[in-house]
């Protein structure tokens, strides 16, 4: 728990005034109220900038949704294969949907990380130092398959589902037409997605390991489409740290390894240098990164700097470049794929924000986006 300090700070130096936190990769897992509770506790001793919270759907908690959701969550996270931790246990198919069906009740928001278990136990298997076969145990039919899945689940419930971290450039026609057909449904993708390339990665490179993997330029740059077509929704950081030990740098071997990419300080300066590159105003950028995820969300005084919103700003030194180092950044462990790496932007803090505890109800508080594992859907709202 002692996490959020250094995860605000992070935040805070990166121009995000607010993270919303996953239920995961934190014991206890936030399943219940009295989890949430005792997170919180610990989350309103140690932030520097406003948290806020999903909670989690698993076999057997069903219950426990609705209790979660009139204590504050925005949400519920579910995953379609095992979540990398035996105390948040994945949902199949029909569970999903009852799930859906459940938080319908209350107009909340399932959101899915959408791989297909089947698939990928099938595929071959990641072991060895070698990044191409990591990438070829997580094939891109995994995805595909578990977000038709949510597609269809969405439509037979009506509910409102959001898929997330979405590397498969292949799943966006199916997206597309969901969304013609009146669903309620959203997509976002992740700045290493969009910036990083598996040709370029090196082999034994497991900072640059998460799942769904980074895959190949073309994909990358459909996914640019996507975003610009209006087809993927928003950009939020899927904050995933881990430390040293756990990314097996050692060996190098993908298959131990940790998947996740700590980028919290990084995301809006290294999307805006990529924007920036495509020519991407600012301004499209800020949606993708603050108003689109806040609305999503349900952050309803954060997004935009306008009347009866919060003023959360950020100074952003837009034609400043610096170099990434991983032990001068505020992650509590220093590693990033992004080591070394040149950004010609460099995101400043915030003028001011403050730190408090979210949930849907002013009565604790609200705020702008991010989203960590710790989950970062966003970043400062006036920038």
């Amino acid at each position: 728990m002692g996490g959020f300090g250094s995860a605000t700070r992070a935040a805070a130096a990166g121009g995000v005034t607010t993270i919303v936190d996953m239920p995961l990769n934190s014991v206890p897992a936030t399943v219940n109220v009295a989890a949430l509770e005792y997170k919180r506790l610990f989350a309103q001793q140690n932030a520097f900038v406003d948290v806020g919270f999903w909670g989690g759907a698993i076999p057997g908690n069903k219950e426990d949704l609705r209790p979660l959701h009139d204590d504050g969550v925005f949400g519920f996270k579910c995953f379609l294969l095992h979540s990398g931790v035996d105390e948040f246990p994945h949902l199949e198919a029909d569970e999903m949907e009852e799930a859906l069906a459940e938080v319908k009740t209350f107009d909340s928001l399932l959101i899915v990380h959408a791989e297909d278990s089947r698939t990928i136990d099938k595929a071959p298997q990641p072991n060895g130092d070698v990044y191409e076969h990591f990438l070829k145990s997580r094939p891109r039919g995994a995805e595909n398959i578990a977000i038709a899945e949510v597609i269809e689940r969405t439509r037979w419930t009506e509910a409102r589902s959001h898929v997330l971290h979405l590397s498969s450039s292949d799943a966006l026609p199916m997206i597309a037409s969901a969304k013609r057909d009146g669903l309620d449904i959203t997509v976002e993708t992740c700045p290493h997605y969009l910036t990083l390339l598996s040709e370029e990665i090196p082999n034994g490179a497991t900072a640059f390991k998460c799942c769904p993997p980074v895959r190949e330029v073309s994909n990358r740059e459909k996914l640019w489409e996507g975003l610009l077509d209006g087809t993927i929704d928003f950009i939020v950081s899927d904050h995933s740290p881990s430390t040293l030990d756990l990314k097996n740098l050692g060996n190098g071997d993908f298959g131990v390894a940790w998947g996740g990419v700590s980028s919290l300080q990084l995301g809006l300066s290294l999307i805006w240098t990529e924007a920036r590159r495509r020519g991407v105003g600012l301004d499209k950028v800020l949606q993708w990164m603050s108003t689109r995820p806040a609305e999503r969300v349900g952050l309803r005084s954060k997004g935009r700097l306008s009347l009866g919103y919060d003023a959360d700003m950020a100074v952003f030194a837009q034609d400043e470049s610096f170099v990434v180092d991983a032990k001068s950044l505020n992650h509590k462990n220093p590693i990033t794929p992004y080591q070394a790496r040149c950004s010609p932007v460099r995101s400043a803090r915030p003028l001011w924000a403050a730190r408090k505890s979210t949930t849907r109800s002013p009565r604790v508080g609200c705020s702008t986006a991010a989203r960590c594992d710790s989950h970062s859907v966003g970043a400062g709202s006036g920038l």
